[in-house]
């Protein structure tokens, strides 16, 4: 889920990430080719408002206040690559692919809102010519896996619905954090549609003004914080179900490129740093390492299709990469009964040091996830 407001702890893991993540986070465009965009608390400006298809970079640079999120938007809003959680003072480079046609630049300031934007006119033919053949095959296996995540996911969600509206609590935490993997694992597909993540995957103090409380953590917050099955609940598990189907039902016609599977890879790992690692994610459930798990998973998948031709492009950081998702698979595998099942202990049964060699392990990672998307699209 999209992290919106952040404590003190997540703030801290987000600049630490940020920062390294801005050292690391290479394009082979020259910075004369590249699209500079400066945001700040109420301003987003952008160095052109016309590029030709193909690889498009963005240097951004925050000089607000706020944690920023910057995204490049389809007109109709679908997300065709975004960076969440740019630190004040920090920068970023963020590279992507564009075919012909009409686009949007938005900065959005704290992470909430319509965001400050700026046109983008992309001319010329389309970004595929002359690229990899392999490429076109992985983009096609991700959607499969994408569909095949959301295919299986509804059967697990109506699952934990049966036994929310059955006022079943063991039941209803039992089938809860499994009934989130699918998402989990494919999250940035589902939040490139930009409305149905705030449906059925955010937080309380992520809610925007006026925004009624529906999805998981809202069921969460009743099956552990409140203890109680009410109406309401039972009315909230329905919606959940008719929210994943139209998940289910889109994901199918998500915008899918290598650098967009390269740069969610890179996405769910921020997404372990601000909200799995520091325990904010599943903060009444503590299934946080579920989660955590779910977010490696989908990151390796998107890895392991674009593999071939980052191991010819880039040998080097592909052998970097093996190493550094072995080193965590490894490391979460000490915290479940055992390698084939997810069930992982508490979240907060662990240690200060545990959670900060979990964390430290995600960075290790994160660092060369970030430099990806360069090397697919050589």
């Amino acid at each position: 889920m999209r992290a919106v407001r952040l404590t003190v702890t997540a703030a801290t893991a987000v600049a630490a990430l940020t920062a390294l993540s801005a050292c690391t986070a290479k394009s082979d465009a020259a910075d004369g080719d590249a699209i500079r965009v400066t945001a700040a608390d109420a301003t987003c400006e952008t160095s052109t408002k016309s590029v030709p298809a193909g690889q498009v970079t963005l240097k951004i640079e925050n000089k607000g206040s706020k944690a920023t999120e910057v995204e490049i938007l389809f007109p109709d809003d679908r997300i065709v690559s975004e960076k969440e959680n740019i630190g004040p003072g920090t920068k970023y480079t963020l590279t992507a692919e564009v075919k012909a046609g009409a686009y949007e630049i938005a900065c959005r300031p704290g992470m909430k809102g319509h965001g400050v934007r700026q046109k983008l006119t992309v001319t010329g033919g389309g970004a595929t010519a002359g690229r990899d053949p392999r490429l076109d095959k992985a983009v096609a296996d991700y959607r499969q896996y994408a569909q095949d995540q959301a295919d299986r996911t509804l059967p697990l969600v109506g699952t934990f619905v049966k036994a929310v509206k059955d006022g079943d609590l063991a039941a209803a935490r039992k089938a809860y954090a499994p009934s989130r993997l699918g998402w989990e694992r494919t999250e940035p597909v589902a939040e490139s549609f930009g409305d149905i993540d705030p449906k059925v995957d955010v937080r309380e103090d992520g809610l925007e003004d006026g925004q009624k409380w529906t999805g998981w953590h809202r069921l969460e917050k009743a099956l552990w914080a409140d203890k109680k099955i009410g109406a309401e609940e039972k009315t909230l598990a329905d919606r959940l179900v008719t929210d994943l189907k139209d998940w289910q039902e889109r994901v199918g016609k998500a915008e899918i490129t290598p650098s967009s599977m390269a740069n969610g890879a890179k996405e769910l790992l921020d997404e372990v740093a601000t909200g799995k690692v520091t325990g904010e994610e599943e903060r009444y459930s503590h299934t946080d390492l579920v989660d955590f798990k779910g977010n490696v998973e989908g990151a390796q998948k998107a890895y392991d299709l674009l593999k071939p031709v980052a191991s010819k492009n880039d040998p080097a950081l592909a052998k970097e990469l093996d190493k550094q998702f072995t080193a965590l698979d490894t490391l979460l595998d000490k915290y479940r009964s055992d390698k084939n099942s997810y069930d992982f202990v508490s979240y907060d049964k662990l240690t200060k040091d545990q959670t900060k060699e979990l964390s430290d392990a995600v960075n290790a990672l994160a660092e060369p996830l970030s430099k990806l998307a360069a090397a697919v699209v050589k």
